[in-house]
C-alpha cells in the first residue's frame, strides 16, 4: 500500500487546488480567536481586526477572527465527501479587553458556523489538557468572589457533511481491515479524554515554536483511525507542524495540508523521515496492548468466542477479526511531497 502526502504552502480560504469530493477526514486546530499569539496572523489577514483590538472591542475582535475561519468551513463543504467528517480541535479563551474580563466561546461560535453551512454536529469530545501550572486559579485567588476557573480542556468538534453516512459496497476489506479493538472503541469513543499525554514531537527553532499550537501526536492518530479507513484523504486546512500528516501516514492515509508560512513545511520533511520508525512503535504497541487486555481479561474469567485472522490473539467480536495493521518501510520525496509504502505488520515485526 502507498499513501501520499503533501503540503501546500497556501491560504487555506477556499483550499485552492484542492478537487471537490476529494477528501475524506479533515483533523485540524485553528489558530484560536482572541488567545494573543495568534493576534497577529489574524490582523495581518484582516487589519480590522488589529483596530478592534487596539480601539477595546473585543466582541468585533473575537468575530472578526471567526470570519477569517468561516471562509476555511465554507471550503470543507466543497472538499469533503457526502457523509465526510471534520473534526475541529478548539479551545475557549479568557482575556481581558478595555477592563473587562470574560470567556470567548470559541467551540459555541465554531459550532454555530458550520450547523449554518449544513453540517451536523455530532457528539463533541473533551480532553483535558496536561498542565505544570502552579497557581489553579485567576483572579483575587482565596478571596470570594472574584477568582475565575482556569481552563484545562479543549474540545474535537466532529461534523458530518450532509445527512447520510457514507457507503461501502457490503463486506468492503479495507473497511474492516481498518477496523479498531472493543478495547479502543470503548476509550476512544468516550465524550471525555484524560488520557492525552504531550506530544512526539519537538522544535529547536524558538520562533517557529512560539508560532505553533500544535496538539499531541494522539489526537489526530485516534480521530484518523475513528472516522476514515485505509486509502482515505486527511486534509487539515492549518498544517503547522504537519502532526497530522504525521499522524496519517503512520495510519496508512494520504494527507494534504495547507500552511502559509513555508518554514513549517521544513520541519515537515525533517518530520516525515521519522515515519517509519514512529509507525512500528505505534502499531506495536497498539498490538501489545491489546494482548495485554486479553490477558487481563482471560485471568478475571472472561471468555473471547473470536480470533483475529492476521495475529495470534483472540478479539471480542467479529468485527475486529480482519484487523489488517500496517507498518510504514520507506519514505520517498516525489515532485509535491512525499510517498510513504506500507506493508502489513507482522507477527515477526511485533
Amino acid at each position: 500500500m502507498e499513501t501520499l502526502h503533501r503540503v501546500v504552502i497556501d491560504d487555506a480560504r477556499g483550499l485552492d487546488g484542492l478537487d471537490d469530493n476529494s477528501v475524506e477526514l479533515v483533523v485540524t486546530s485553528p489558530p484560536y480567536p482572541m488567545i494573543e499569539m495568534w493576534d497577529e496572523l489574524f490582523a495581518d489577514l484582516d487589519p480590522a481586526i488589529g483596530d478592534h483590538l487596539d480601539g477595546g472591542d473585543g466582541e468585533a475582535a473575537f468575530e472578526g477572527m471567526h470570519a477569517v475561519l468561516d471562509a476555511v468551513w465554507a471550503a470543507l463543504d466543497r472538499v469533503l465527501v457526502d457523509g465526510g467528517i471534520a473534526c475541529i480541535n478548539i479551545g475557549d479563551a479568557t482575556r481581558t479587553v478595555a477592563g473587562s474580563f470574560q470567556v470567548y466561546q470559541n467551540h459555541a461560535r465554531i459550532i454555530d458556523a458550520l450547523t449554518d453551512l449544513g453540517f451536523e454536529p455530532l457528539p463533541e469530545i473533551v480532553w483535558r489538557k496536561p498542565t505544570n501550572a502552579a497557581a489553579k486559579f485567576m483572579g483575587s485567588g482565596m478571596v470570594p468572589p472574584n477568582a475565575y476557573v482556569t481552563l484545562e480542556h479543549e474540545y474535537v468538534l466532529p461534523f458530518r457533511n450532509g445527512g447520510d453516512r457514507r457507503s461501502f459496497e457490503p463486506n468492503a476489506d479495507h473497511r474492516y481491515n481498518a477496523a479498531y479493538f472493543w478495547e479502543e472503541r470503548n476509550r476512544w469513543f468516550s465524550d471525555l479524554w484524560t488520557d492525552l499525554r504531550g506530544a512526539l514531537q519537538s522544535l529547536d527553532n524558538d520562533d517557529l515554536r512560539d508560532r505553533s499550537g500544535a496538539f499531541p501526536f494522539g489526537l489526530p492518530y485516534r480521530l484518523i483511525n475513528m472516522f476514515s479507513v485505509y486509502g482515505d484523504t486527511v486534509c487539515d486546512p492549518f498544517f503547522g507542524t504537519g502532526t497530522t500528516g504525521l499522524a496519517a501516514a503512520v495510519a496508512g492515509r494520504n494527507s494534504v495540508g495547507y500552511e502559509l508560512d513555508p518554514a513549517f513545511a521544513s520541519v515537515f520533511a525533517e518530520r516525515i523521515d521519522d515515519v517509519p520508525a514512529l509507525s512500528r512503535r505505534v502499531t506495536g504497541d497498539r498490538l501489545a496492548a491489546h494482548r495485554e487486555f486479553v490477558a487481563d481479561e482471560r485471568a478475571a474469567g472472561e471468555t473471547f468466542d473470536y480470533e483475529a485472522t492476521h495475529y495470534d490473539t483472540a478479539v471480542r467480536t467479529s468485527q475486529e477479526q480482519s484487523i489488517r495493521l500496517y507498518a510504514a518501510d520507506r519514505v520517498d520525496p516525489t515532485d509535491d511531497g512525499y510517498r510513504v509504502t506500507h506493508t502489513p505488520f507482522d507477527e515477526t515485526d511485533d
